[in-house]
Order: C-alpha cells, then structure tokens, then sequence
C-alpha cells in the first residue's frame, strides 16, 4: 500500500524491494491541460520547465520566484522521482 512519506506530494511504495515514488501524485498528464504536457500536479507549469531551469544553472529559488504556483515540496519531490529513475535505469543497464 502506498504511504505518505517524506514529501506530503509523494507516495512511496515498494517494487522488487526498492522504494518508489508515485509520479501520478507530483506529475499530472491530461491532455486538456497543455495538450498533455506533464505538469506539476495542481499547477499549469511544466516540469520541464523546472529542467530547464536547472539546466541553465538557475536555482530551485529562481524558479520557484518565477513559479508561484509550484511549491517547494513537489520541486524536490520531482527531483527525487528524477533521481530515482536515473538510480534504477543505471542498475538496469
């Protein structure tokens, strides 16, 4: 069963004993809002955005300035399902 943990957005959950996050409860992906474009859940702003951001050596501050809409708990919790994904894709190779 899912269980809040660590980030009020996140739901965490277990596959093959390594702890997940629930994308489904940071990203939202519907095509009436940015024809589909995944978004922060609550939030029109794409997460590529925040990527870009990053990319370009701005901080999380920067963004969220520039964002009020995000809150800093779905940044991080974005960040950790990034994180996570790069863990498992590197154990997979």
């Amino acid at each position: 069963p899912a269980v809040l943990f660590k980030h009020e957005f996140v739901r965490y959950h277990s596959v093959r004993g390594v702890v997940m996050t629930s994308v489904n409860s940071v990203v939202l992906v519907d095509p009436e809002i940015l024809s589909g474009t995944p978004c922060f859940s609550g939030t029109r702003v794409p997460i590529q955005t925040l990527m870009d951001y990053l990319r370009s050596g701005d901080r999380i501050v920067d963004f969220l300035n520039d964002f009020p809409t995000v809150q800093r708990e779905q940044v991080e919790a974005v960040l950790d399902v990034a994180g996570e994904a790069v863990t498992l894709y590197a154990r997979s190779a």
